[in-house]
């Protein structure tokens, strides 16, 4: 017998098909509750990537503290795990998870995908902003007028649509604002508005967030009933450490917290939500033109067994065939030859190209008609629901992220620069944004029409007189006269001079003889 035994050849093991655009998993047919629970376990690993272990909560000092035995065993042992899903399902989900920042800038190169970013940034600060103070300071015209310059010079718009596109590439933006402090712990320590020095405000700069690390103190990370639980305290930037009061943080769409480790305490990227629609949508695109050339099939029939004996003839003339097939050529065929042509329908593929961009659209968050500037096909919609919506999701871009940019930029501008200008105490400020939705020439003609019929009704009524309604056209930016002045000498807007003439006017219907005598 020989020392060693011939092995048998290995056969490699099929796994079940698993298509990109399908749910269809890669899950033996067979196995016990052990198995599939380790399964599960590795599937969720794809998604936290982070466990309790990996948080290292950090005291002022930046020293590492530890966390609550009781607390740390209840996150890890139970953690959710329970119930039951389909593996099959279980394991696409779990496929979703982040797909890390470089991955998402690499993806938003795609022209939809940046589209879907820049543009609710664009559209939600294209008219701009008003500067509104509400604390009963009284302000001069020519304070607000310099305010208004100073914002030009920090680029603030800039800034606003920066920090709403980039923050939806990668579900996250930081903007720190550059104040110079002799304080070596300014940024460390909370923010504090009173330390703001006269021309210390340098500007806003933003930062990408694979540049940045965030640090968790020990309420954030170990007290889940205190109000800055799993937000990180601080943010380590260019190796020194920033309280997260300094900084104003764009986040797109918020997670649980048991998400919020794996995704680096950000939100969900925008490409990471469409990239499979994109890729779908594109690659039916690109289907359009290769049906189009190829969409006509041509069937001759011939004896194969004369094709199989002398292949290199009949390759010779299907090459010559298919190079003489288009419209404007003859084909000559035998007598007994017979040749038969099949069409692919089109009628519907334009609809179905189109359905998969406004799958794009509706993942993103921008109405199609928007997004691609056609009208939708397919669903059967006219837009106007989507364009509502959509307006409704820019205010709220408006109200929720880019007014807090704003006003921390106003308050540091206030009190570098402003007061120490015009010698005046810091006042604070507040960002009114416009209408995203801007009317059409006869839609404010319209507009201005009821509002002049308003004010007619209420001088009636005796609520308001002519100064007030003047003063209202002055204030009002759309009504065509805002540039007059508030008081005319001897004219409108001089209530002492109106009310001469109406006391003249009622002396005269009170005594019209004595006038006849005069005259």
């Amino acid at each position: 017998m020989w020392p060693w035994k011939s092995k048998a050849p290995s056969v490699p093991s099929v796994l079940p098909r698993n298509s990109f655009f399908s749910t269809e998993g890669t899950v033996p047919a067979r196995d016990n509750t052990v198995q599939r629970f380790r399964r599960m376990q590795d599937q969720m690993a794809l998604t936290f990537q982070r466990s309790v272990e990996d948080l290292k909560p950090v005291d002022e000092n930046g020293n590492f503290i530890a966390m609550d035995s009781g607390d740390t065993a209840r996150l890890k042992n139970g953690v959710g795990l329970g119930g039951f899903i389909p593996d099959t399902q279980f394991t696409w989900y779990c496929g979703q998870g982040f797909i890390g920042y470089q991955a998402a800038a690499l993806i938003s190169q795609n022209w939809l995908v940046k589209k879907a970013c820049a543009m609710p940034a664009k559209d939600a600060v294209r008219n701009g902003y008003e500067i509104s103070v509400n604390d009963g300071t009284e302000v001069e015209a020519e304070v607000l007028d310099y305010i208004r310059e100073q914002d030009k010079k920090f680029e603030v718009l800039r800034n606003c649509v920066e920090m709403v596109d980039l923050g939806r590439v990668f579900g996250i933006r930081i903007a720190l604002f550059l104040v110079d402090s002799n304080d070596l712990d300014y940024y460390t320590k909370p923010f504090n508005p009173d330390g703001v020095k006269p021309g210390s405000y340098k500007g806003i700069s933003q930062i990408d967030p694979y540049w940045i690390t965030p640090e968790l103190g020990g309420e954030a990370a170990g007290n889940p009933a205190a109000p800055d639980f799993y937000e990180p305290t601080w943010w380590r930037v260019n190796g020194k450490r920033v309280h997260r009061t300094h900084l104003v943080i764009f986040r797109n769409d918020n997670l649980p917290d048991i998400l919020k480790p794996a995704y680096l305490y950000g939100g969900i990227p925008v490409p990471q939500k469409i990239a499979e629609r994109v890729y779908a949508a594109e690659r039916t695109a690109n289907e359009a033109p290769m049906l189009a050339m190829t969409k006509r099939l041509t069937v001759l029939k011939c004896d194969i067994t004369q094709a199989v004996a002398n292949p290199e003839a009949f390759n010779a003339r299907m090459t010559l065939w298919t190079e003489l097939m288009n419209n404007f050529g003859v084909k000559i065929i035998g007598e007994a030859d017979e040749v038969q042509q099949y069409d692919t329908a089109l009628a519907d593929l334009d609809a179905a190209i189109m359905t998969q961009y406004q799958l794009v659209a509706a993942a993103a968050s921008v109405p199609a008609t928007k997004l691609l500037g056609t009208s939708p096909k397919g669903f059967n919609a006219t837009g106007e629901f989507e364009e509502s919506s959509y307006h409704e999701e820019l205010e709220s871009i408006q109200q929720h992220d880019l007014s807090p940019l704003v006003n921390r930029h106003h308050l540091l501008l206030i009190r570098s620069h402003v007061a120490p200008k015009f010698k005046i105490a810091a006042f604070n400020t507040e960002a009114v944004w416009k209408p995203v939705d801007a009317l059409t020439a006869d839609e404010q003609a319209e507009v201005n029409l009821k509002k002049a019929q308003t004010d007619v009704h209420l001088a009636e009524a005796g609520a308001v007189d002519g100064t007030d309604i003047r003063q209202r056209l002055i204030t009002d930016p759309d009504s065509g006269y805002n540039g007059m002045d508030p008081v005319v000498p001897n004219g409108p807007g001089d209530r002492e001079f109106q009310a001469e003439l109406a006391a003249q006017s009622s002396e005269s219907e009170v005594n019209p003889d004595e006038n006849e005598t005069a005259e």
